[in-house]
Formats: C-alpha cells, structure tokens, sequence
C-alpha cells in the first residue's frame, strides 16, 4: 500500500504544482516506485491521444509516467459538464467512483502517491468532488498550500479548513509558500502559534522566486495564442519585467530592465530598429528579452527586414490593443510546463535545500 498525501491550497497560484513536483522528486530518491494522481481536472490538455490535466500531463512528462496517465487524471472537466452535471446527465457518484478506482489502482503500483488538488477546497462542489470530500474517500492525509503571509494566511487557512473538517478529512501539515526572505523565520513562528492548538504542523515552504513567478516566452505565446518567431532557447527564456514602448526611443531604452518584454505598436518605427540594433549588444541582450509588436498597421518592409535579420524574438498581434495586451501580461500568473526545464530545475534544487522531505514523509 502507496504512502500518500493529498496536497490541497487555499486557493489558486499558491504553488501547489511546484511543491508536487518537489515532493515526486524528493520521493524519488527515497522509494523505488512514484506516483501522482490529479482527481479531479478543470484545465484541460491534450497528451499521446488523450484528454487530461494539464498538470498530470506535467508530472507524465518530468517523472516518466506516461504510462499510467489514464489513472492520473480519472476525472476531466470539459467545456458544458458543468451543465450537464447540474441537468443530471453526469452522475457525481459516477465520477467519485472513477477517482476511487484510479486510486485504488495506483496504490497497488507506487509506494509513494502525491495527490494533487484544484484550486481552493470547494473547488469540484458543482461535480460532488471537490477537495475536501475527494481527500476523505481518499484517506489520504492532506497538505494545506497557503501564501506566504500571516494574517491573511491564517485567514486563508481557517475558511478551507472549515470544509475538509465539514467532510471529515484530516489535514496534518500547512506549508506557507512564497515567503520573503527577510520574514521567513517570523511567518513560520506566527503561523506555528496559530495551529498549534489543533495538532497541525507548519513547515516551510519556498521563499518567493522571481524565476517561478514569471512566464517563458514560450508561455506568453500561449497566453496570447500568438505564433512565437523565436528559436527554442530564446522560447525559454524567462520575461522578469513588461514595459510598454510609449515614451521616447531612448527613454524606452533607459528604462530597460533585466530580461524586459516590451509592448512596442507596429507605426513606432524608430524604437524597433532601435530594439533590434541593440539585442545584438551583450549588455543589452540581458535586457531584452523580446516584443510583442500590436497594432493593425504593418510593419514596414525595412523596419520588417531589420528585425527579422536581427534575431529579436517577437509576436504580432494586430487584433488586441496595446493597453489590453499590456494589462493581460501584467496580470498573468505562471504556469510551469514540461518545456521549462530551468524552473523544473530550479524546483527539484530548491527542493533538495529546503524543502524537509523527511518530516513530511513522517507526518503522513
């Protein structure tokens, strides 16, 4: 029998994928078989023939899984199921007896499951399955993802632990993700205090990492659902800051900052040669890592000629405005795929270092 844990958050984008892959991988090094499983998947993806989870396609890829892919993602959400659930078309009890089966099967196949959640607690109550109900029929002793803050954190954890209590699902661990530096110690006291009294541990999480946080090039073309004209190192290079080219050429230029991705309309001629001028330079390639060239207009024939012969990464997009492609990449949280290998990287270190695998595989 699997040992197993299910990693829950207390809501979206607190790093729950991350602190999967770093659990698989810190599990790899002490247990022969691993395994992941996704119950219940509202972010559809396509892998060798299948629809899944986006993130049981992660895992199939990073860890070799590919396999068993059927039983990591037993529950996929597709577009009109939520209707057809409420219509009564879809039986939750069916669903809920897919995800025990796919369970119960790669218990038999792992000594160690990760069992990784969607979004907050109650995310899956449309289907019968959400977070804490799915944790419970599981048996699986749960995890809690929370951000890396105190108040807000407590605040956080209290209103999801109120559900998995509800279903009668045990969480053991909190793990505040994304914690500065410099509050570190001090996050992980207070927290320590708060849940002390209900028998639950806190461990920490990773500090706040600008690399995790932000987008490849390669997932900003998806974000945008724009053809990327780049070669596949520039593709994963990560975008650390967004500018948007609307002063002056050269206050464009001096307002750069490490690995910038700029917002540039199709008419600022001058600032494009410019750009494309200066990638060449090493002090300002580090600077600039691409455009994203708006506007309906095109492109000059020779601006066109000197940023294609310059190699500059860029996307057209001559549907979207500057100001909404600007505010749409401003406000986009990343995701990490199987092609961001210097995240998943950076995760399995981070991992090794901080992450205390022994004393969560004790706990569970």
């Amino acid at each position: 029998m699997a040992k197993k844990v299910f990693v829950a958050a207390t809501g979206q984008h607190c790093g729950k994928t991350t602190i999967s892959l770093s659990l698989l991988h810190m599990a790899g090094k002490k247990y022969d078989r691993i395994g992941f499983m996704k119950p219940f998947g509202p972010k559809l993806a396509r892998f060798e023939g299948r629809d899944v989870d986006m993130d049981a396609k992660l895992m199939a890829r990073v860890y070799g899984l590919s396999d068993r892919v059927d039983l990591m993602s037993p529950v996929v959400l597709h577009p009109g199921d939520t209707k057809r659930i409420l219509d009564g078309y879809i039986r939750p009890e069916a669903l809920m007896e897919r995800i025990e089966k796919a369970c119960a099967e790669l218990e038999k196949e792992c000594d160690f499951l990760v069992i990784e959640g969607a979004g907050h607690t109650g995310v899956g109550s449309v289907a019968g399955i959400n977070n804490a109900r799915v944790a419970k029929a599981l048996d699986a002793p749960v995890m809690m993802i929370a951000g890396g803050g105190i108040g807000s954190a407590i605040d956080d954890i209290h209103l999801n632990l109120a559900l998995f209590e509800a279903e009668g699902a045990e969480v053991k661990l909190v793990l505040p993700n994304k914690i500065l530096p410099a509050k570190r110690e001090m996050v992980l006291h207070y927290l320590g205090q708060a849940f002390s009294r209900r028998g639950i541990r806190v461990l920490g999480g990773f500090d706040y990492s600008q690399i995790l946080a932000n987008p490849t090039l390669l997932n900003v073309s998806r974000l945008l659902d724009l053809r990327l004209e780049a070669d596949s190192q520039q593709a994963a290079r990560i975008v650390h800051h967004v500018q948007l080219g609307a002063a002056s050429t050269q206050r464009v230029v001096d307002l750069l900052q490490p690995s910038t991705l700029l917002v540039v309309t199709s008419s600022r001629d001058e600032l494009l040669v410019t750009l494309s001028t200066l990638y060449h330079m090493p002090e300002y390639y580090e600077k600039i890592c691409g455009l994203v060239i708006t506007g309906v207009a095109s492109v000059s024939d020779v601006t066109q000629k000197i940023i294609d012969d310059s190699g500059i990464p860029y996307l057209r997009c001559e549907k979207r405005t500057t100001a909404e492609i600007f505010s749409t990449l401003e406000n986009y949280v990343s995701k990490i795929t199987a092609e961001d290998e210097e995240k998943i990287n950076l995760v399995q270190r981070l991992a090794e270092e901080s992450l205390d695998f022994d004393a969560i595989d004790t706990l569970l």
